[in-house]
């Protein structure tokens, strides 16, 4: 029988089965503050029988910003991030929330100041200009790491998951293209490992023991130039000789392969109606124009992330590894607890079923409703994530456009043999 709905010990805590609904951006955080809905999704995903929930993603200080409803993680919102854990216990399930900082992905209106990077350059994801770290900044940062570990804790979160991965700022530093530093923290994968170590012993000088550790990192970044898996499994060893309790298997960098992290097709049409017309009418130009040349299509399929994490698996027999990646059926989920994970974690399929897990377990052969027309991701970046299947202010033409994606990765998918 599959171990799936069996208890599982990770660092300090239990928990009830091996589910976690993964650390997918809800964009329900309007003045960077936890919101009812915030509230009220998380609640249903744990009465839906998962084992832990992730709160994502929180910044650790206002630099880390890179949407206008993300948490910040600060003293004010302690209390209700509070009211948000205890209800989730009360469900039976664990509370984990997500804590980075995006580095470079982001804008002056949204945090602050001139985007931070491992170097300095132009990102197109913005698109603005990067200011390289200066050493006194790298302190502020790994300084805001500790800070917002001992916030979690006070706010009543089991767990932490550090965000390492996705071309978010540990990975900027972590990757050769986009670290070109010529001090101590750029060249070797030693130097460039060293911003993350820095970072992780704030993280277990706050947190161990308390928490569970968990790190989200690549296990490539999926273009030519980037992290590939032997530098990875270098990281993964570094990550567990510096106390993470676990590791979260992902893959690809946000701002030069985003399909690569999320498959399926780039949701033009999406984005762009979300778009504020008046203070971002330049940027909905592009992204109309060239955001499929920019953002190709990644096809979708069932644990597409499996193959890499199991080198991973072979890597480090004695590490709690996480999968995450295309689980959406009750057979995917028994074959990554087959292949030897401890955990596996879930995004769209509790974003388009808060019951899936439930209905996991009353049902072997139960499969998630989603059909990733990342309708959920295209409006994720205006307003809150959600499924097109339950969205109230859905127009008849982004109807029509999520059929003719549902029917272009239908194809594309029988084409490929993975259906």
């Amino acid at each position: 029988m599959s171990n799936l709905f069996t208890p599982v010990k990770i660092g300090p805590i239990e928990l009830r089965n091996r589910t976690v609904r993964s650390a997918a951006f809800e964009g329900m955080c309007e003045n960077n503050s936890p919101s009812q809905s915030l509230f009220d999704y998380h609640t249903a995903v744990a009465r839906g029988g998962i084992g832990m929930t992730t709160v994502a993603y929180a910044a650790v200080c206002r630099s880390g910003l890179s949407f206008e409803r993300q948490l910040w993680m600060r003293e004010e919102i302690v209390p209700e991030l509070k009211r948000l854990t205890d209800a989730i216990h009360r469900e039976g399930a664990r509370a984990s929330i997500q804590l980075g900082h995006c580095g470079n992905m982001s804008h002056r209106r949204i945090c602050g100041c001139r985007p931070l990077g491992a170097s300095s350059g132009f990102n197109l994801y913005s698109p603005t200009f990067v200011h390289g770290m200066t050493v006194k900044e790298i302190d502020e940062v790994v300084e805001a790491y500790g800070k917002a570990v001992e916030l979690s804790i006070k706010a009543g979160f089991d767990a932490v998951e550090i965000h390492a991965g996705h071309g978010y700022l540990i990975s900027q530093f972590l990757s050769p293209y986009t670290n070109r530093r010529k001090d101590e923290y750029g060249g070797s994968l030693e130097n460039r490992m060293r911003f993350m170590r820095r970072c992780m012993k704030a993280v277990t000088d706050a947190g161990k023991g308390k928490v569970a550790i968990f790190v989200k990192m690549n296990t490539r970044d999926g273009f030519r130039g980037g992290m590939e898996i032997d530098e990875s499994i270098e990281v993964a060893r570094e990550l567990q000789r510096c106390g993470a309790d676990a590791l979260v298997l992902s893959g690809g960098f946000v701002s030069r392969a985003p399909m690569y992290v999320m498959r399926g097709q780039f949701p033009v049409r999406t984005i762009t109606h979300y778009m504020p017309m008046k203070t971002q009418w330049w940027l909905k130009l592009g992204v109309l124009l060239g955001g499929k040349i920019v953002c190709p299509t990644v096809p979708f399929r069932h644990l597409f992330f499996l193959e890499d994490s199991m080198k991973f698996r072979k890597a480090l027999p004695d590490m709690p590894l996480v999968y995450v990646g295309g689980v959406l059926s009750r057979a995917d989920a028994d074959k990554v607890m087959d292949s030897g994970f401890e955990l596996l974690q879930m995004g769209r399929a509790v974003l388009e079923d808060t019951d899936f897990v439930n209905k996991m377990k009353a049902d072997e052969n139960h499969c998630s409703g989603c059909e990733h027309t990342n309708f959920c991701v295209g409006r994720m970046y205006t307003l809150e994530m959600c499924c097109h299947k339950v969205c109230k202010d859905i127009t008849p033409a982004l109807k029509r456009n999520v059929e003719r994606t549902i029917r272009s990765n239908d194809r594309m998918e029988r084409k490929l043999g993975y259906k």
